[in-house]
């Protein structure tokens, strides 16, 4: 909780031992209160009791734990695409994705009025998704790890021409001034979030259903294309197919898919069967209904 800026913690003291007291019911987030993962917990679980949490580990840890039943987590952004690290932590958090949320992304700008405002404080993936209106107007972009916890710095240091990047609520939260609101770059921004628990649910019903899953292929040639070739002649939709790296090696051969249907279903089960001759491993993390449609 020192983590926090002093004027965020009395709020993460109070939501924390609410959650403690009620943990089947603790959603916990990245971010301090009024962070867009808390308006997302909000939105997807209005039931629930939002946990804040300093960073996207001690989020799952929270589930792992036990001090939460769900774990809100932002995994991907329409304008500034992935979202850091996240990646490598899904894959090794031990927690089955169980649905997805999205959630439509303003920002306002918010400090002390009276002065030209020099700086904003922010995560970095909301000063990307607002790099251009930043960029127009002059102010230079300072990162932090969350946005309402920037709002919750601005309003401890109290600094002439310092303000804070984050979602419109947090002002009033940590008694600053919107200075401007509004803000994005373009009008599609809106962030894909997914929700980590520790039990896996089997999916009932007619769907639309979601199978994310990472694998890395082997280091022969075409391999990346022998291994697709299963989800094609099955007719498997792929909505997402994104490479990374690990360990430094400069070889993009671990895998993040997105596709249509259940493991359950023949066509994807077959596609998955195929997969597995062409990767050195394959890993499910979690089959969930589709929140929209894609495309």
């Amino acid at each position: 909780m020192e983590s926090f800026p002093a004027p965020a913690r009395p709020l993460v003291a109070r939501m924390t031992a609410a959650a403690a007291a009620d943990p089947a019911r603790a959603v916990a987030f990245q971010g301090a209160p009024g962070a867009n993962s808390h308006l997302a917990a909000s939105e997807a679980f209005p039931g629930g009791l939002a946990l804040p949490c300093f960073d996207f580990a001690d989020a799952i840890d929270a589930v792992r734990d036990g001090r939460a039943s769900v774990a809100m987590i932002p995994i991907e952004n329409s304008l500034h695409g992935r979202v850091a690290d996240i990646h490598f932590l899904l894959p090794e958090s031990g927690l089955s994705i169980v649905g997805e949320h999205f959630l439509p992304i303003r920002y306002a700008l918010m400090g002390r009025a009276g002065g030209a405002i020099r700086q904003a404080v922010s995560h970095p993936q909301a000063l990307g998704q607002c790099r251009q209106w930043l960029r127009d107007r002059g102010i230079e972009p300072v990162p932090y790890p969350d946005t309402a916890g920037a709002a919750a710095l601005v309003a401890e240091r109290g600094e002439p021409g310092l303000a804070a990047l984050a979602p419109p609520g947090a002002a009033a939260l940590y008694g600053l001034d919107l200075l401007a609101g509004d803000i994005a770059d373009a009008d599609h921004n809106t962030t894909r979030f997914v929700m980590l628990a520790r039990d896996e649910t089997a999916p009932e019903g007619d769907g639309p259903w979601i199978t994310t899953l990472v694998f890395e292929v082997r280091n022969v040639p075409a391999a990346l294309y022998k291994a697709m070739g299963g989800f094609a002649t099955n007719g498997v939709n792929m909505f997402k197919l994104e490479s990374y790296q690990r360990g430094g090696s400069f070889a993009a051969t671990e895998f993040y898919a997105d596709v249509e249907g259940r493991p359950g279903d023949a066509g994807l089960g077959r596609a998955l069967e195929e997969l597995g001759f062409h990767a050195k491993w394959v890993r499910i993390l979690g089959t969930y209904a589709r929140a929209r449609e894609r495309g």
